[in-house]
């Protein structure tokens, strides 16, 4: 029975998609290494090391179904690796002599490095689809609430008047940052792996460099300057953009829980009867959607320090360090995959009221646009002693639980300069809401033209 939550019959939904588990399973993952292995055959039958039939041969043979996985799950716990217990049945599968030729001039980790590389590349491209989608449908809502009027809050308060499409378009430009940040990652990313064992490519002599580069271009990867079999930054790299892409995921997730709460009111997660329901409580509407984005935000995180730490390996190849990948990126894809998902179900359909925001905006009787009323009367008596009037006056309607207009009416250093026409218009707080509006097109304007 599976025991990881990623492989679980219960929780996988949560913490995995099917199409990153297909990635990372063990046979997909399996046929990545014979996909290298035959690529190595063939680019050496390029150059002529190898006959080319046996390259062909070895081609053939190198298919996951072909092969005995209880052998080779033995083969790994005799030899610590399973690279050694993959190319004896591969030999022994291939007709003639071409067996003698599988893994020519290779060493162990460059068919895992270079396999684990093509496991990457499929995962990103699905990560980077997901994410363009997220940003697309995000970059949708903030259009339709571009002048949708809400409280901006600042230190858990009322701060200014701000749209919500505002806010959902502050996400956006900061996921587009993200998927910036995975296409920079590429070059640097999806590299061969292929040196040897010291990575020196000594055991090619004068060819070495030339099969390295066929070798790339059979896989469509780009070549390597000099061997990364102990220079890990690349795959650091790699999963700090998955902490930093799921810790924007889980902020969102947990701005929308926030703004379900009975206390606010402001937007919901899609809702499908029985969904988020309680055992006991039969009143519950949990957003167990924003739950998942951020516990799965956290793992994720916990996997960044991990990867550092396999940074440091010793000398020229990692002695216990490696180990740390084998779990961790495959781990990390898959949650980062399952946080996408998660957060395209709450933005797929996201219920926002904007009446709601509007109530809420009245909360404070107009305390939330004193700003406008001071910077207005600060073109009269100054800036600093408008600020001291205004402050006073927010003072008193607090203590005495007035509205802010009441108090300002009553206050000579403002009706001198404001009738209640002026700080009626003063006090909408759908006319204090700045270049929102025009944020958002900025952002989106982006989006749209790619």
């Amino acid at each position: 029975m599976p025991t990881h939550v990623t492989d679980s019959l219960i929780f996988r939904d949560f913490y995995n998609t099917d199409e990153l588990r297909a990635i990372f399973d063990d046979r997909h993952l399996v046929q990545c290494w014979l996909d290298t292995e035959a690529a190595l055959a063939r680019a050496q039958a390029s150059l002529q090391i190898i006959p080319a039939d046996a390259a062909a041969e070895i081609t053939r043979q190198a298919k996951a179904e072909l092969l005995d996985f209880d052998k080779l799950r033995q083969s790994t716990n005799l030899v610590g690796y399973p690279i050694v217990g993959l190319v004896k049945q591969v030999a022994e599968l291939c007709q003639g002599d071409a067996g003698r030729y599988v893994h020519w001039g290779a060493t162990t980790q460059d068919i895992m490095d270079t396999g684990n590389v093509l496991q990457l590349r499929a995962a990103l491209a699905v990560i980077e689809r997901d994410v363009a989608k997220l940003i697309d449908r995000l970059s949708a809502l903030a259009q339709t609430h571009r002048d949708t009027v809400m409280a901006g809050r600042t230190h858990g308060q009322h701060a200014l008047p701000i749209t919500f499409g505002y806010k959902v378009a502050v996400w956006v430009d900061e996921l587009q940052r993200h998927a910036e940040r995975f296409q920079q990652c590429r070059p640097r990313l999806l590299r061969c792996s292929f040196n040897g064992a010291a990575g020196t490519l000594a055991s090619l002599g004068d060819q070495g460099w030339a099969v390295h580069k066929n070798l790339a271009d059979e896989l469509g990867l780009a070549p390597a300057s000099i061997a990364w079999h102990s220079a890990r930054d690349s795959f650091a790299e790699f999963v700090g953009l998955c902490g930093l892409l799921t810790a924007t995921l889980g902020k969102l997730a947990r701005e929308i829980a926030r703004l379900q709460q009975n206390e606010f009111g402001e937007t919901e997660e899609p809702f499908v009867l029985g969904k988020g329901s309680s055992s006991t409580m039969p009143q519950k509407r949990n957003p167990i959607l924003c739950e998942a984005t951020i516990g799965i935000a956290q793992i994720v995180r916990q996997h960044v320090p991990s990867m550092l730490s396999a940074m440091q390996p010793e000398h020229e190849r990692a002695m216990g360090e490696w180990h740390v990948e084998w779990d961790v990126l495959p781990h990390t894809c898959q949650l980062t995959g399952a946080a996408l998902q998660h957060s395209l179900g709450i933005f797929d359909g996201l219920v926002v009221h904007p009446e709601q925001m509007r109530q809420n905006l009245d909360l404070t009787h107009g305390l939330i646009v004193a700003e406008a009323v001071m910077m207005h009367l600060g073109q009269f008596i100054g800036r600093q002693q408008a600020h001291e009037v205004v402050y006073e006056a927010c003072a008193h309607a607090l203590a005495n639980q007035q509205s802010l207009y009441e108090v300002l009416l009553a206050t000579p250093a403002v009706i001198e300069h404001l009738n209640s026409e002026a700080l009626q218009k003063l006090l909408d707080p759908a006319n204090y809401v700045g270049l929102a509006p025009f944020f958002v097109d900025n952002v989106t304007k982006l989006v749209t033209n790619g």
